[in-house]
């Protein structure tokens, strides 16, 4: 198994207009994920919880008031010769105030479904968020090559409940 010391906690939102199946994505502009599409989110601020941060970085990056926010996923992401874990806490919302705006971080775009650019997107997302758009609650675990862009080994699965945290010594991958 990697040798992973230690994790860092991310959030993850993806704000969702189910009725007519469409998903607002926003184009990473600066920092890590840069020209990847990908859900609203990111690092916690000190003495935040995580819904905290989940609430904060969508309004951040998108000028969206959440209404509704619920934890669908939790996912580990591990680097090779990287002994840190990002523990990303994926929510998913239906109900919001305001309209998308782009950011100094983000451009937000509404996608349908069937069109979302998964070919700009992490490698790991077309493994998990189609389950998540068909209302399943997942955990999953993504080791990436050290240039994050193949995955070499992962771990998928649906759970009645998303847990609270990762528990680094309940890892699923052996590598």
């Amino acid at each position: 198994m990697a040798h992973i010391t230690g994790k860092k906690l991310f959030t993850l939102i993806f704000v969702v207009d189910e009725p007519h199946h469409k998903i607002l994505l926003g184009m990473k502009k600066r920092g890590f994920g840069v020209n990847k599409f990908n859900g609203f989110g990111g690092k916690l601020e000190q003495g935040e919880t995580v819904e905290q941060g989940a609430y904060r970085e969508l309004w951040e990056e998108s000028s969206l008031e959440a209404k509704d926010m619920k934890k669908v996923g939790l996912n580990l992401f591990t680097f090779e010769n990287d002994p840190t874990a990002l523990e990303v806490h994926v929510y998913i919302v239906t109900t919001y105030d305001g309209t998308p705006k782009e950011s100094e971080e983000m451009r937000p775009q509404w996608f349908d479904y069937k069109e979302i650019p998964y070919d700009i997107m992490w490698a790991d997302d077309s493994q998990w968020l189609p389950l998540v758009l068909d209302n399943k609650n997942i955990i999953g675990e993504f080791h990436f090559s050290e240039d994050q862009k193949s995955i070499l080994f992962q771990s998928l699965q649906t759970v009645d409940t998303v847990p609270v945290d990762f528990d680094l010594s309940q890892r699923k991958l052996n590598f």
